[in-house]
């Protein structure tokens, strides 16, 4: 059914400003925004979009918010409660998670539990929890629709796929970030500068960063897994650097179906919200004579560590997903910070998954140690 009412959880970041864009050409209310320092911009859509309730990461922020919107009737709230109250929001039939992390863990499980339509923007709920959302999803009967363009692209490819069964392999694009074709020894040459560049998609910092490292496609791949229910050996990755290609499916009979388009991360977001229906969209289709031609490679795990790890943890499984992640968020944040280089991500992550311990990821708390562990081992290795 055809979202009526939204929350956004991370309605200031790229995705989230994105579907207030798709919003605008839609008959569709928001009834709550999430956001985590940016007040100025949070005033902004709070007034054009008029929601419910405006949840703000701290209380310092929320109260600058409450001052920016005297005199609007809008609840304001703050922390992870504020995030769980957007998530459960009685006006809301479906929740965008657009949250940047682990912090969208929490909200996402409540949105589940309250029979909401999750469109999954946010990979490191399925990554580090992946069993777990996913068994919470189907004992709710909510329905998830991914957002991340490779995973809406298979989403769309398995629509008239009568029994899973029938699926030889999924296959994820991957544009290569702005590093493809470098060797180690360029690498460890590279600047923060040079990584933020990425040439297809803009979008945040963090995420950026993993796709230059390919720890995004690494991300992708074990979120395929679970949303697909299907083992690591059935998930392949090819690089693309048009990013026309969003990804394949092959079939056992050898046939291939791909989902194409322009690198337009609102096409993703338009569907997430009005499946099982298309609608109308005004930007430009593609157009297959002017895109030029289209190449496929092989990933290269010696020089991008980073995904050959993600498919150790993948092939692990339990929480050593959920240590990859803690471990790459830790270690994302301080290569931001220019505390370290480029291939100290890739270490640190391998630190933490040699000395964390792994468990069984089948409950929430499990999940949340672990991202702690990891975090801390994180930690460690930069002292």
């Amino acid at each position: 059914m055809m979202t009526k009412n939204l929350t956004i959880l991370g309605s200031t970041g790229s995705i989230g400003r994105q579907t207030l864009e798709v919003v605008e050409q839609l008959p569709v209310r928001v009834a709550a925004l999430t956001a985590g320092q940016n007040v100025e911009r949070m005033a902004e859509q709070c007034r054009r979009f008029r929601p419910q309730l405006a949840v703000m990461g701290t209380e310092e922020a929320a109260q600058r918010l409450r001052e920016a919107l005297a005199g609007e009737k809008i609840e304001i709230r703050s922390g992870m409660d504020g995030l769980i109250a957007a998530a459960e929001h009685p006006l809301a039939d479906t929740v965008v998670t657009a949250v940047v992390g682990m912090l969208g863990l929490r909200p996402t499980l409540a949105a589940i539990r309250a029979k909401k339509r999750i469109a999954l923007a946010n990979k490191e709920t399925l990554v580090c929890a992946g069993e777990l959302v996913m068994r919470e999803a189907a004992a709710a009967g909510a329905e998830i629709v991914p957002v991340d363009s490779e995973h809406s692209a298979i989403f769309q490819c398995l629509m008239g796929c009568r029994d899973r069964s029938e699926i030889r392999r999924l296959i994820l694009t991957c544009s290569g970030g702005p590093f493809f074709g470098k060797t180690p020894d360029k690498l460890r040459q590279v600047t923060k500068a040079d990584a933020l560049r990425h040439p297809n998609w803009k979008m945040g910092e963090k995420i950026t960063i993993d796709c230059a490292t390919l720890m995004n496609k690494g991300l992708e791949v074990i979120e395929a897994m679970r949303l697909y229910g299907l083992p690591l050996s059935q998930v392949d990755v090819v690089i693309h650097r048009q990013s026309i290609v969003h990804s394949l499916v092959e079939f056992r009979d050898g046939a291939v179906l791909a989902q194409l388009g322009v690198p337009d991360m609102r096409v993703p977001i338009r569907l997430a919200l009005t499946y099982p229906n298309r609608a109308e969209n005004p930007a430009e289709p593609l157009d297959l004579l002017r895109c030029g031609p289209l190449t496929f490679d092989a990933p290269d795990e010696e020089a991008f560590p980073c995904f050959r790890l993600a498919k150790q943890a993948a092939q692990t499984g339990g929480t050593a997903c959920a240590v990859l992640n803690g471990a790459n968020e830790t270690a994302v944040a301080h290569y931001l910070r220019g505390e370290c280089g480029f291939y100290d991500i890739p270490r640190m992550v391998d630190h933490a998954l040699q000395t964390v311990p792994f468990a069984e990821a089948d409950t929430l708390e499990t999940v949340l140690q672990a991202d702690r562990a990891a975090r801390a081992a994180a930690d460690s290795w930069m002292r």
